[in-house]
């Protein structure tokens, strides 16, 4: 159950709060579950332009978590926030909170917990983390006897020791990941289970009944397969692209432009004191630069070493941070490790379905045996009646109003009719076994 709800943390201003004050719902205004960074929960009611402006998304984007349009998988990184749609869970995520639409759908109830469980350990990570930095930045303080030089290297020596904490985005990410794909994985094995008794049966007895439980179970198997096929091919395309990847770092993102926004404040300041110097320069030239055709050198000089001095350590940053934007391992290690385990799934369920392609092609086969059964028994029936026939037509000539020395009362034989009946039925019985093995000799029988 989702906790820790309060209504003041929320991104959204209190018009847009859904409740009992009778006001129509504007157009596109959905219900949105929102989780801070801290764990925080709460409802919110809120149209797609308030979102759009938020989370900086085009409208197409939106579009995809439409629940009443279907869109397949898809997990895009924008320059703000990392749209995810994922079977059940369609979700927005920011550098500090995560946004998810279907959150009244009880299917996302669990993954609502487990993402509330792991933003919430994950913030407490990030708490402890910057204790130990602070505590690392001030002992070093106490050794070097400088602030920055001290602050600088307990920060090198505090990212370089222990296991370092994800980015939020990150967490949520895999979190995603995790629900979505286990869900597909529980789906194909519950779909395995289900199929292997179905299909042994059906192979043991060809019933109409038996037919139509595995042709349910082939419908189902195609579906999932697609759905499976679906999200590993989105993996594997942001896995393929760095560029994709880097768009994710949204942490990195908004303390770069924190930075610059800084740097820029730091520049204006400089300006400021670039005036101030250019006042008193001339007190402050050597001697040996008094004259004006090296005043220039000079004040070049003077400003160079001032900014040089305030500013390198601001440019060194933004060098590594603009490196580390581009170094996606980190991403792609958490990419990989569930693309593995979404193409295991498919794997499965490609031997599931070569299982059931062979079931299918044995029951053809036993199907098509049993056929050629029956027309080698309707061939035999055929050449029986054929011979039959013939029998009957010697009867027929007998039983015709003709004068033959068998039909003379003075020399009738019961003896002579009985080998007369005897000759035709020995007759017959060899033409049949005739024809029969000529249609074995023609292989037109087993």
């Amino acid at each position: 159950m989702v906790g820790g709800t309060n209504p003041t943390t929320s991104m959204y201003p209190a018009g847009v709060i859904g409740g009992g004050n009778g006001r129509k719902k504007g157009v596109g205004v959905r219900q949105w579950l929102v989780l801070s960074s801290s764990g925080q929960a709460q409802l919110t009611e809120v149209g797609k332009h308030k979102i759009m402006r938020q989370t900086g998304l085009p409208a197409r984007d939106l579009r995809i978590l439409d629940p009443l349009l279907s869109y397949p998988s898809a997990v895009l990184g924008r320059e703000k926030a990392i749209v995810i749609n994922l079977e059940h869970i369609k979700a927005i995520i920011t550098a500090q909170e995560v946004l998810l639409l279907n959150s009244k759908d009880p299917s996302v109830s669990p993954f609502i917990d487990e993402l509330q469980r792991r933003i919430i350990r994950h913030h407490h990570d990030i708490k402890r983390q910057e204790g130990e930095t602070h505590s690392k930045i001030d002992h070093a303080q106490g050794e070097s006897g400088s602030r920055d030089q001290g602050s600088e290297e307990a920060t090198e020596d505090a990212k370089q020791s222990g296991s370092k904490v994800p980015p939020f985005e990150f967490e949520a990410l895999e979190a995603c990941l995790e629900a979505a794909i286990s869900s597909l994985e529980s789906e194909a094995v519950g779909l395995e289970l289900e199929a292997h008794p179905a299909l042994d049966k059906l192979t043991t007895k060809i019933s109409t009944l038996n037919l139509e439980r595995v042709r349910q179970i082939k419908s189902r198997l195609v579906a999932i397969t697609g759905r499976v096929q679906k999200v590993r091919d989105e993996l594997e395309h942001l896995l393929d692209d760095d560029e994709d990847m880097a768009e994710m770092y949204l942490t990195e993102k908004l303390a770069q432009e924190l930075e610059n926004s800084s740097n820029s404040s730091m520049n204006d300041s400089d300006a400021e004191e670039i005036d101030l110097l250019e006042g008193d320069e001339d007190d402050r030239l050597p001697p040996e630069f008094v004259s004006e055709a090296n005043r220039d050198d000079a004040h070049d000089l003077l400003m160079s070493d001032h900014i040089r001095n305030n500013r390198g350590t601001h440019t060194r940053s933004t060098h590594s941070s603009m490196s580390d934007k581009f170094n996606v391992g980190e991403l792609e290690r958490l990419l990989e490790a569930y693309f593995v385990q979404i193409d295991g799934t498919l794997n499965k369920l490609s031997i599931l379905r070569e299982y059931v392609d062979d079931t299918e092609d044995y029951i053809n086969i036993m199907l098509d045996d049993k056929q050629n059964q029956l027309l080698q028994m309707g061939v035999m029936l055929t050449t029986a009646t054929l011979v039959i026939n013939a029998y009957i037509a010697v009867a027929g000539v007998f039983g015709m109003n003709i004068h033959i020395e068998l039909f003379e009362n003075h020399k009738s034989d019961p003896t002579r009719f009985f080998w007369t009946v005897i000759g035709g039925s020995l007759g017959s019985l060899f033409l049949y076994v005739g024809a029969i093995g000529w249609c074995k000799y023609k292989r037109l029988l087993q």
